[in-house]
């Protein structure tokens, strides 16, 4: 027998694309992937085939066949790992990753990641985002820290998917960028997979889509480096970390989107560029935290609000250069 994951749309999700939404669903992990999908047949719109382009319509029910390798590999284990949990009710989870945590299985990474560590609590979760992602609504990247919401419904999911397509999320975070960055700015620049590095991205307009990210400064370091305030209009892959790359101001500690580093360093009179070199040994991952959620709630409609402090290793590297 064929598993389905079985997704309702919700009366807040109208005028989508068939492929986008399931994307936002968190059914594949690129769109190309779930327009294979489509095309093959395994997805059905009220127990009909519809192509990638469809829109759905509220009210619509999708049904799913799951991959083979989705049904042929056990769901991910459930394990006893400590998490920081900010909020948590019947409809949704707020919680505070620590760096280095991987949020979902993948490849190389099937143990220790965050959906293990929801599983251990064996509290109940959304099972309309895939095999290897019940409950999660948005990603982090392994090495990125802060906030991020765990859905523990289907209901809530859907609601929560509708705001975050919508835009209605509003996403924080502090990123400590090399060099003196604007006082504020806007990135309007369309992010895709890297046509040299299929595990980078990269400012493209070939193979990008739609990518808006917001900046103001909150702390300057002379010319060494700013600690800046980034809001998310898109969620693309890396977004942050590459539009900051693109506009001369790479995040510290960055290993892969650092393009720019070593020309802002070189400028740097001897004494400064010996700071710089000091406050790069401290981060051993991007400075990049997640430091700010605001939502409505899916059930209540309420706005919530939550914030979470830097983690030490960014304390640590900000106390240093305050310190110069």
């Amino acid at each position: 027998m064929v598993d389905k994951i079985n997704i309702s749309v919700s009366k807040d999700q109208s005028k989508i694309r068939l492929d986008r939404y399931l994307l936002c669903q968190g059914v594949g992990p690129t769109r190309s992937r779930i327009q294979k999908l489509i095309e093959s047949g395994s997805v059905l719109v009220n127990g009909t085939a519809r192509p990638p382009g469809y829109f759905v319509k509220p009210g619509d029910r999708i049904a799913v066949a799951q991959e083979p390798q989705a049904r042929e590999r056990p769901g991910p284990a459930a394990q006893d790992i400590p998490l920081e949990v900010v909020y948590e009710d019947g409809d949704l989870m707020v919680i505070n990753k620590p760096a280095g945590m991987v949020v979902h299985p993948a490849p190389g990474n099937y143990r220790g990641t965050l959906v293990n560590a929801l599983l251990g609590r064996r509290g109940e979760l959304s099972p309309g985002t895939g095999l290897d992602r019940p409950g999660i609504l948005h990603r982090l990247d392994k090495d990125t820290s802060g906030l991020l919401i765990v859905a523990r419904n289907e209901q809530a999911h859907a609601r929560l998917a509708a705001q975050l397509m919508a835009r209605r999320i509003q996403r924080t975070y502090l990123a400590l960028a090399w060099g003196a960055a604007p006082d504020q700015g806007t990135v309007n620049a369309p992010v895709g997979r890297s046509a040299f590095d299929r595990k980078k991205m990269d400012v493209t307009a070939l193979r990008g889509r739609e990518a808006v990210t917001r900046y103001r400064t909150v702390e300057r370091f002379g010319r060494t480096a700013t600690l800046l305030e980034v809001r998310l209009e898109t969620g693309r892959t890396h977004q942050i970390r590459v539009h900051l790359e693109h506009i001369g101001h790479p995040v510290v500690g960055d290993p892969s989107y650092d393009r720019g580093r070593r020309d802002i360093l070189a400028r740097l009179p001897r004494k400064q560029r010996e700071v710089a070199e000091g406050a790069a040994g401290l981060m051993r991952r991007q400075a990049l935290h997640a430091a700010g959620l605001k939502f409505h709630h899916p059930g209540s409609g309420q706005p919530m609000a939550f914030s979470a402090p830097l983690p030490d290793d960014m304390e640590k590297i900000l106390g240093y250069l305050r310190g110069i």
